[in-house]
């Protein structure tokens, strides 16, 4: 029996970025297509099997040990970049400042899909979603640059917002205009997690 549901919610890439050196410099460089390999994104400085550890995982591991990379991949929804833009006073919110992989339009509350949901192309490329991503100061930064006065704001606003990190499950090219089918776990939510955050 399938572990995984496949859904009626699919989403279309409506951008897609790589961002080459990201020590020098955050902001992803707009791409037309991406190749996806096992280590994540060609060409992108997020790629690769492994990673150092960072501030997101200080309570399993000292920072600098080297993790399984399951943050090979942003991706953002461009419903979720609109209300940010709108809570910073801006019009649009580039998604080059957040140094974003992919930008995904159609799922609703996309921020907050389950973990272990698979995200698949028609050409079966498929991206496993690993958590929530959370708002970090690198970003308000950048914006702050592009845009003074504005970049401050973006913790705040882009909470709940900011996409999710994933990996590549599946081997493939991803292309603007591609539809990614969601499929979710087949497994119930569980019955400790509000104790467990307590």
């Amino acid at each position: 029996m399938p572990a995984l549901i496949p859904t009626e919610f699919s989403a279309e890439v409506t951008w897609l970025g790589l961002v080459p050196d990201r020590q020098s410099d955050l902001c992803a460089v707009p791409q037309t297509e991406l190749m996806m390999w096992f280590s994540g994104p060609e060409g992108d400085s997020h790629s690769g099997l492994t990673r150092p550890s960072c501030s997101r995982v200080t309570s399993l591991h000292l920072r600098g040990t080297e993790i399984r990379n399951v943050r090979q991949l942003s991706i953002v929804a461009a419903e979720d970049l609109q209300e940010i833009a709108a809570k910073i006073g801006l019009e649009a919110l580039d998604p080059a400042w957040l140094g974003a992989t992919l930008v995904l339009s159609g799922i609703f509350d996309f921020s907050h899909v389950p973990p272990g949901s698979r995200l698949q192309a028609t050409n079966g490329t498929t991206l496993v979603v690993d958590m929530e991503n959370r708002p970090c100061n690198l970003p308000a930064r950048v914006i702050e640059n592009a845009q003074p006065g504005h970049g401050k704001a973006f913790m705040k606003s882009a909470k709940g917002r900011r996409g999710v990190t994933a990996w590549v499950e599946r081997e493939g090219v991803l292309v603007l205009g591609d539809q990614l089918r969601l499929h979710i776990p087949d497994q119930p939510v569980w019955a400790g997690l509000a104790s467990a955050k307590t």
